[in-house]
């Protein structure tokens, strides 16, 4: 029932032992001592006066250790304790055993927070009664040579201090036969207390501060650390220095694994300071990583291959003005687009053409138009009329609130009744062209009448006059529309 007490008290001791445990042993080599409790259970007989079956009771023991840690495995130990005891029958005579020993210890499987041992080693053992209680002639105490051997666990709160629980076996050695006669006489189950000194301080993570001091034990190998042991991190970037290959990074700027700061449009601003995003490759960007348009021509900057874009102009991919027309004046401030080749132009991109044409519409309501020529006696339009209709066309595109009539005239050659039919159907065809030309024409806004030989200009007395008198007139049948606009003009000059 001792025996089974003891068992539970020494591994009782040991849990609490391991739920202490925080830090780690010291670094060897260093020295140790500890006070150690336990209990001692006696195996071998005692002989006296005769009587060889006296027992010796189990008691409680106390006792010490102090050793040398050499090698992390390997250490050398001096172990010695002390049991009060007496005879296992009535009136047993009080007894003192004592043990001495120097081992040699081995730490097989090592381990910086619990560390089983195995030991061996020999030494000295006594037992000792008082003079007075010895029968005569006896010897009132008996010492032999020892040897020792066990295991253990130690258990490190700190590179300081620790604890421990082992179990001894003592064997007795006669002197004159002591490799046939030996016996297993104790054994002792003890725990205790390590205190450690003359060591180098822990330090697990090699950053330089021992384990005691270290408030943030782990830091990854490399990382500059302060005096607390906690690492450094100057530039704010999450990356330690001693592993941030690039320091001083701009705080926000995003980082990858070595603390350099990326830059995923390669426009010279960091993600993450970059506001920007997915800048084109090339284009000149602002400190935010924007991208510039200095003449707002939507081609950024730095891509943009014709610089100073006059406001306003359409422009091409690589940022340079277009003229579909070819008339000096770029699309999108072109208010005359299509202006057919080797007219001159104004400010606007219009003909200057264009611009009397619409001044005569302004003036007198209408526009008249004379060299319109077409095939004899027919309403087929020739080409050599395209560009002065084109005039037209642009003035009439400038000007959709008008309605307006397409008058046709002939001279006085030919019948009445054929004039009329062939001025009505030359006025249509006039039409159809500039409709098919100026698509944004609307239909609605024009009518046609042929008007024969019956209203000529001057009389039909020589080929001139006939010329005069074969004509094409446009008429604005609403000139209220004009006259809003003149008076417009008139308000602006003033």
């Amino acid at each position: 029932m001792r025996r089974r007490s003891t068992l539970l008290l020494v591994t009782l001791v040991a849990v609490l032992a391991t739920s202490m445990v925080a830090q780690a042993e010291p670094v060897s080599p260093y020295f140790y001592l500890g006070p150690v409790g336990g209990y001692t259970l006696f195996q071998d007989p005692f002989t006296l006066a005769g009587d060889p079956d006296l027992q010796l009771k189990d008691n409680l023991y106390a006792g010490g250790r102090l050793g040398f840690q050499w090698l992390p495995w390997l250490g050398i130990e001096a172990a010695g304790g002390y049991t009060p005891t007496q005879f296992d029958v009535e009136d047993g005579l009080d007894i003192n055993w004592w043990h001495a020993s120097g081992n040699l210890v081995l730490s097989p499987w090592v381990n910086p927070y619990a560390v089983p041992y195995v030991f061996v080693g020999g030494g000295y053992n006594q037992l000792r009664m008082k003079e007075e209680d010895v029968p005569a002639g006896e010897d009132n105490e008996v010492h032999y040579a020892t040897g020792e051997f066990g295991a253990g666990l130690r258990f490190w709160f700190n590179d300081m201090l620790g604890a421990m629980v082992e179990g001894r076996g003592v064997l007795s050695l006669p002197k004159e036969s002591w490799w046939e006669d030996y016996e297993l006489s104790e054994m002792v189950a003890s725990a205790g207390i390590t205190l450690a000194f003359g060591g180098a301080a822990r330090d697990a993570d090699g950053d330089g501060i021992s384990d005691r001091k270290d408030k943030c034990p782990g830091t990854p190998a490399g990382a500059t650390v302060d005096a607390t042991g906690c690492p450094l991190d100057s530039d704010g970037d999450g990356v330690f220095d001693g592993l941030d290959k690039c320091a001083r990074t701009p705080k926000g700027a995003t980082v990858d694994a070595s603390g350099c700061p990326k830059d995923g449009d390669g426009d010279g601003v960091y993600d993450g300071l970059d506001q920007c995003a997915d800048t084109p490759k090339g284009a000149t960007v602002d400190a935010t990583g924007c991208p510039a348009d200095a003449d707002g021509d939507g081609v950024y900057d730095g891509l943009d291959q014709c610089a100073n874009t006059i406001t306003g102009c359409a422009v091409d991919a690589k940022g340079c003005a277009t003229d579909s027309d070819g008339d000096g004046v770029c699309d999108g401030r072109d208010r005359c687009e299509g202006t057919a080749a080797g007219l001159k132009v104004d400010a606007d991109g219009c003909p200057i053409e264009v611009v009397e044409r619409e001044t005569e519409l302004l003036d007198t309501g209408m526009i008249r138009l004379q060299d319109v020529n077409f095939e004899t006696g027919k309403a087929d339009l020739l080409p050599e009329a395209y560009p002065n209709l084109d005039i037209v066309g642009h003035v009439l595109s400038r000007w959709p609130d008008l309605r307006v009539e397409v008058g046709g005239h002939t001279d006085s050659r030919g019948s009445d009744a054929l004039n009329q039919r062939l001025s009505e159907a030359r006025a249509q065809s006039v039409l159809d062209y500039l409709k098919g030309k100026f698509p944004g024409l609307k239909a609605e806004q024009f009518s046609v009448k042929g008007y024969g030989e019956g209203t000529p200009l001057v009389p039909n007395t020589s080929a001139l006059n006939m010329a005069k008198n074969r004509r094409v007139e446009f008429t604005v049948l609403n000139k209220e529309v004009l006259k809003k606009e003149v008076e417009r003009r008139e308000l602006l000059k003033k």
